[in-house]
């Protein structure tokens, strides 16, 4: 793992895939957003890879550690203090899944689920800072789908210092969680059409130059469509379910 500066708390830090497949997953990676995967040799890293654009780390792809594991992107925020953090958490009235525990020599890392059932991670980082750069083909929005939104945003209120800026369509309400004024992810009540045994859930999107070739490379690499690439106010997305059984989304942030 790369030695990079460390990311700014409580801001969007990392994504990674745990996979029942990492070779065939590190493959249609590579063809739909053309990344670039380096395996880590050391054996306590367990086979996790590096995944880069131009050099520079976007994300990281790994295999499941137990059978029982779905197939699913985390995503991260980073923290100063990932013991603290868990503890507010619980205050909070979220759960803490996973204990702060070291990754090597990487930093350390926390899982958490907040009130509605969601998953997600945090980061304190100590040589791995995280991302070294986002946009095309990286890392451009995180989305929490959740049963029960009102019960989930204070829990992000309270753990992260994040404050809500919402829509004022009633036709599509939408709330962007921010930091410093600046929106760093969102949340959306998960619609009464999905069927009931989707649970709460955060959903990675990858920053794209276009949408559609992007989707079309992805189902013609084994993907499944959810949402056919659609235009929304700030730009154009799709989701698909990748062929191991990973959704994410698929962005174009338009011009601002």
């Amino acid at each position: 793992m790369a030695n990079v500066a460390v990311a700014t708390a409580n801001k969007p830090a990392w994504v990674d895939l745990a996979t029942k497949d990492p070779d065939a997953a590190r493959e249609f990676y590579r063809k739909v957003f053309g990344w670039d995967v380096e395996v880590n040799p050391d054996p306590q890293y367990g086979g996790y890879g590096l995944a880069r654009v131009g050099g520079k780390d976007v994300a990281g792809i790994g295999g499941t550690q137990s059978p029982e594991q779905p197939t699913a992107w985390s995503f991260y925020i980073a923290t100063d203090d990932a013991e603290k953090l868990g503890k507010a958490a619980e205050a909070a009235g979220g759960k803490v899944i996973a204990p702060a525990f070291d990754v090597g020599d990487q930093g350390r890392m926390i899982v958490l689920q907040d009130p509605s059932g969601a998953f997600i991670s945090a980061w304190q980082a100590t040589k791995m800072g995280g991302f070294q750069t986002q946009g095309t083909n990286a890392f451009g929005w995180a989305e929490l789908n959740a049963r029960g939104l009102e019960k989930a945003l204070p829990f992000y209120q309270k753990v992260f210092g994040w404050t809500l800026k919402r829509t004022n369509d009633p036709a599509m309400p939408y709330t962007e969680f921010q930091v410093d004024g600046k929106s760093v992810a969102g949340a959306l009540e998960i619609p009464p059409m999905v069927p009931a045994e989707v649970p709460s859930y955060w959903l990675v999107y990858f920053e794209v130059d276009d949408v559609d070739r992007s989707h079309k490379t992805a189902l013609a690499n084994g993907a499944r469509e959810t949402v056919a690439p659609t235009d929304f106010p700030g730009g154009r997305f799709s989701m698909v379910i990748d062929p191991q059984g990973a959704p994410f989304g698929i962005l174009k942030t338009a011009q601002r």
